[in-house]
C-alpha cells in the first residue's frame, strides 16, 4: 500500500487553498497513493500564531460541510482515503479537527484534538475547546487507521489508546515552526511511539513562511520498528510518498513483545 503526505503552503484564500489541495489529492492518486493526509489547518493561515478576535474565530467551519464535501466527492472519486484537518465549529464551540473520509466518499468520524497548549506562536486556547472524541480507530477500506493532531503526539498514553484500539498508522496533522524544538526531537517522539506501539506514523507538517512563524516542512513516515522510511524536503511544498507493509506490524516488537508483557492493572488509571 503506499500513502502519500500533503506539504504545501497556505495563504489567506481559502478557496485557493482548497483547490491546490484538491489538485494535490488527484496527483497523488495518480502516483499510486491509497492513503492521503494533509498538515495541520492545511487550507487557511495558521491562525494561533496570533490571539483569537471574533474575526478569526468567525471563519471556523461545519464538519460536514463546504471543504468536507469537496474532499468526500474526489474521495469515492478516485477510491482513496482522505485525513484532512480544519477549523471546525461546532454550535458555540471550535475544534482543531481531523475528519477522516473512506474510499466510497463516507465520512467516518473526526477526531478532535484534546490537549490544547499556549505559548507564543501558538495560541491555541483561545481557539480551540479541547476534543470531546476520544481516540478513535478509523477502519478505513485500506488499514486501521488513527490521527494524533499536534500537540497531542505528545502524550505517551494517547499515542498507546490507539495502539490498543488496533492502529496500523497514525497519521500526525503539525504545524511545526523552525528552531521551535531541539534538532530532531519531534522526530525521535514519532519513532519511539511507532516502535512502541507497533504502528506506522505518518507526520504531515505544515511549510513555509507565515506572518510569526516560518514552518519547515520536512514530514515523514517511520515504520514499526522506529525507521525513518521516507521524508519531504524542508521548506518546499512537495507530496511524499510512503510504500507501507501491513506485514511489518504483525513481527514488530511491540507485538512480539512489548504487549505480551504488558502489566496494566499495575500501572492504569
Amino acid at each position: 500500500m503506499k500513502i502519500a503526505l500533503i506539504q504545501q503552503t497556505a495563504g489567506e484564500d481559502r478557496h485557493y487553498n482548497r483547490e491546490r489541495g484538491l489538485k494535490a489529492v488527484k496527483e497523488a492518486a495518480k502516483h499510486g497513493a491509497q492513503i492521503i493526509s494533509f498538515a495541520e489547518l492545511a487550507f487557511e493561515p495558521f491562525y494561533p500564531q496570533k490571539h483569537a478576535t471574533p474575526e478569526t474565530l468567525a471563519l471556523a467551519e461545519p464538519i460536514p460541510g463546504t471543504t468536507t464535501e469537496a474532499f468526500r466527492r474526489l474521495a469515492a472519486e478516485l477510491k482513496v482515503v482522505i485525513v484532512l484537518n480544519l477549523f471546525e465549529r461546532d454550535g458555540d464551540k471550535t475544534y482543531d479537527s481531523s475528519p477522516v473520509i473512506d474510499a466510497d466518499g463516507t465520512i467516518l468520524g473526526v477526531t478532535r484534538m484534546i490537549h490544547i497548549t499556549d505559548y507564543p506562536g501558538f495560541h491555541e486556547q483561545g481557539y480551540y475547546h479541547p476534543g470531546d472524541h476520544g481516540a478513535p480507530v478509523y477502519h478505513t477500506q485500506y488499514g486501521k487507521i488513527g490521527v494524533a493532531i499536534c500537540y497531542d503526539r505528545h502524550y505517551p498514553e494517547y499515542m498507546r489508546a490507539l495502539a490498543l484500539q488496533g492502529a496500523e498508522i497514525v497519521f500526525v496533522p503539525q504545524a511545526g515552526a523552525v528552531g521551535e524544538w531541539p534538532e530532531g526531537l519531534y522526530e525521535a517522539e514519532m519513532r519511539v511511539a511507532a516502535f512502541q506501539n507497533g504502528y506506522f506514523t505518518a507526520l504531515c507538517n505544515r511549510v513555509g513562511k507565515e506572518e510569526v512563524l516560518t514552518f519547515s516542512g520536512e514530514s515523514f513516515v517511520c515504520n514499526p520498528a522506529g525507521t525513518v522510511i521516507a521524508r519531504a524536503a524542508q521548506g518546499k511544498d512537495e507530496i511524499l510518498y510512503a510504500d507501507i507493509d501491513l506485514q511489518e506490524i504483525k513481527t514488530s516488537h511491540a507485538k512480539t513483545l512489548f504487549f505480551r508483557h504488558r502489566r496494566p492493572e499495575l500501572y492504569a488509571d
